[in-house]
Parts: structure tokens; sequence; C-alpha cells
């Protein structure tokens, strides 16, 4: 498949001797079909302004300037990889914008990114949790982003997407996940998609923001969730004693069990929970 007149990936990394290292949590995917899939996937992006974090070599780059998008902003830690980003935005004039900076270092808030704007990418495993945590658990909400289309490892999707349906991957992650967005799994990524191959299989999230969530203070909100988890197969009366109030009067107050386990209370309890502590 061509989606335009630039070299094939294969020989870009050959060119500019673009080994995917370890440390840095990359594996480059080549085939130009699967990345027109995930750019697709974050639906119409004419108009739209494109983050991309870790772009490499440029191969899901090129997806998502292919399919319409107005600006790409690449955050690229890599320094081997801007020669060849540099050929794509010779290709697309104007377009492409690469940041050469660790993402985890970047004030979101501070880019002034225009509206509408979404992330898409391929995340780095080492990093991509933490992203995710970071981009959701801000102090200003609504973000800039009004979605994200990212891929993790299958584990990880997992618990992004859980609810108390699915007690063996409902945790913190999916409790923060489900207040402020609405996640969904659209597909998987087998490990010969990559060079070099992952252990794992990857699967791609859509992420998109819910524009009024459950009013709730986030960082009251982790630290209940952060109890509450950390001892998962307790009773709550027991988890969370932790909090400096009396636990069963704490979800007595909102109605809950105090013998519930964490794995059972759904979002919203989690977000009352948060907010009586807050009042108490």
């Amino acid at each position: 498949m061509s989606i335009d007149n630039l070299p094939p990936l294969r020989e870009i990394i050959e060119k500019y001797d673009l080994a995917a290292k370890k440390s840095l949590g990359q594996n480059f995917l080549f085939d130009l079909n699967l990345t027109s899939k995930i750019a697709k996937s974050a639906g119409d992006l004419n108009g739209v302004t494109v983050v991309e974090i870790g772009p490499g070599p440029g191969g899901l780059t090129r997806a998502i300037l292919a399919a319409g998008a107005k600006r790409v902003i690449g955050i690229e830690k890599d320094p081997r990889c801007l020669a060849a980003l540099d050929e794509i935005g010779a290709h697309y004039p104007d377009q492409l914008s690469i940041i050469s900076t660790d993402a985890l270092s970047i004030d979101w808030q501070a880019l002034s990114i225009e509206s509408p704007c979404r992330i898409i990418a391929n995340l780095p495993y080492n990093v991509g949790t933490l992203l995710l945590t970071h981009w959701i658990g801000g102090a200003h909400w609504p973000p800039p982003f009004d979605s994200f289309v990212l891929m993790f490892q299958r584990e990880v999707a997992e618990r992004i997407v859980a609810t108390p349906e699915n007690p063996h991957d409902y945790g913190r992650l999916g409790v923060l996940c489900g207040w402020r967005t609405e996640a969904k799994i659209l597909f998987d990524v087998p490990p010969q998609a990559f060079n070099p191959p992952p252990k794992v299989t990857s699967s791609v999230v859509k992420i998109t923001a819910r524009i009024n969530p459950l009013p709730c203070d986030i960082k009251t909100l982790s630290k209940v969730t952060q109890h509450a988890f950390g001892q998962r197969r307790k009773m709550l009366r027991q988890s969370l004693k932790g909090l400096g109030v009396d636990p069963i009067k704490l979800c007595e107050d909102v109605g809950l069990d105090p013998t519930a386990r964490a794995e059972t209370v759904p979002v919203e309890k989690f977000v009352a929970l948060a907010n009586r502590l807050d009042q108490l």
C-alpha cells in the first residue's frame, strides 16, 4: 500500500540507521495499512490538529497527514529520528512540527494548541500508562484534546476500559478513566506487526473526554482509589482506614456496604466517597 510518494519505511530506517531502542520502548510499525487504520479510528481529521507521541521514523505520522489532518505536532525524544521526520515535513509543508523532548516533561496547557485537537500515538510501553494518567489527571478539565487514539499492551488496555463487571482488571486506572472519559478497545495488533516484535499483543484504544464528568477533586479521588485498591482483597472498612476518617461511616454516608471490596464499587460511588471525604 502507498499513501504518499515517500520511500517505504524499511528504506527510511536503513537510510538513517534507526534500529529500535529497547531503552526507549520503541517498536516501529511498518504496515501502512495498519497505521492508516489507526489514523482513521480517530474520525474525520480534516481541520484537526493531532499530537503524536514518539513518531519514530514516521509511519503513523504519514498516515495521519494522509488522512487529512490540518497539522501534526510530533513529540520525539530520540534525536536519531529527526532527519527522517524532516523528510515527511518537506513532503507536507507547514503541516508537521516536531518538538524534540520527552513527552513526560511537557506542560500541555502551556502548548496552547488550537481546537479541535486529538492525540494519536503508538505509545512506548514503558511510559504509556504514566502519560495517560497525566493527561486525564490534569487539574484543568476538559483537556485541550477531545479524544485519544492510543496503543497499549493488551493487559493495560483491559484495565483502562474495565468496570466492576470485569473485577480481575478493574482498578484505580479504570476508575479514573471511567470518571472523566469513555474508553473502548477498537482492535488488537499482533506482535509480528512491529519491528522488533514485542512479546505481547497490543490493543488500540479510543478514549473520549467527558465534557461534564461528575464533580470531584482529582487528588482526593486518586487518594481514595489508591487506598481502596492498594488492599483490593480487603473490605472497604479495612482498606480505607488510612484516609483518616471512620471508614464505616464514610461508606454508610454514601450508601455503600463497608464490607464491600473495591472491585465491586462503581465509578460514581468512588466519586461519592471522595466528595464525602472532602466534606469530612
